[in-house]
């Protein structure tokens, strides 16, 4: 039996990289792979969050499981390089994770954030959300000639518009869409891409949400198992995606949301 599981879910001998490794769901996304077996190459903006993240893993799992790259996934021409030094930490990638994510938040009303959110967010939240998702994705599934798992970090507002910044939104959206499209254009050489929908999660970008007490209960009466989510709820959806137990899934959008979308 175990060795039906692990020839099913482990990931000993990959290589994983994951963006916004240093914090919330990119982190326990990172940790989740990293006890499957995986090598991980965890990247983000802040140095000390990417190394608190890496000596976590490395506490949790022994040896040499994890790398850090800083980098700034707002400037998508640095993209080509930061793939380079991801791939230079254990090798080329099979396995790709696109968690960073922002949320320059103008507004909580929809309405308002339309005409409050500036030129400025609007580029920033479409380059970190959407553009570094694809270039990055791009670029180093150049190197998964033997098939690998893409796996794309969306929103409940990939499939429904809600709380956050019209930018926000509409990024996310753009996400589904775009894993659909590089599903599409990658199946043929078995790469796969899907996307993670989580539901309502704690982190540092939803800190603003969880200090609402009453919206929090609201939010968590709004699912049909009547919480909201811990971040180890999406280890098995993480693990599962990357694993080859997925190997003919791709183009899927899997909400970790507590059936929030399904009530």
């Amino acid at each position: 039996m175990n060795n039906f599981i692990n020839n099913l879910f482990g990931l000993h001998g990959r290589v994983a990289v994951i963006t916004g490794g240093g914090t919330g769901i990119g982190r326990r996304i990172g940790l989740a792979l990293a006890q499957a077996g995986a090598r991980t190459v965890l990247i983000g903006r802040r140095k000390n969050k990417l190394d608190d993240a890496a000596a976590e893993i490395i506490n949790v799992c022994g040896g040499n499981q994890a790398a850090v790259v800083t980098a700034d996934l707002s400037d998508t021409r640095s993209i080509p390089q930061t793939a380079v030094e991801a791939a230079a930490c254990f090798g080329a990638p099979s396995i790709l994770v696109n968690a960073a994510g922002v949320n320059l938040r103008s507004s909580s009303d929809p309405a308002e954030s339309t005409s409050a959110i500036t030129l400025d967010n609007w580029e920033k939240t479409l380059a970190v959300n959407l553009g570094a998702p694809f270039f990055l994705s791009r670029e180093l599934a150049t190197g998964m000639d033997k098939g690998g798992a893409i796996i794309n970090v969306g929103s409940l507002q990939s499939l429904r518009a809600g709380l956050g910044d019209a930018a926000y939104g509409a990024s996310k959206g753009g996400v589904a869409q775009l894993t659909r499209l590089l599903a599409r254009a990658w199946g043929e050489r078995g790469i796969t891409v899907n996307a993670l929908i989580p539901g309502f999660f704690p982190s540092e970008m939803t800190d603003i949400v969880f200090e609402d007490k009453e919206l929090i209960e609201k939010l968590a009466a709004s699912t049909l198992l009547g919480r909201n989510g811990a971040l180890s709820d999406m280890d098995g959806a993480a693990v599962f995606l990357a694993s080859s137990a997925a190997a003919y899934l791709t183009g899927l959008l899997l909400p970790v949301d507590g059936g929030f979308l399904a009530k």
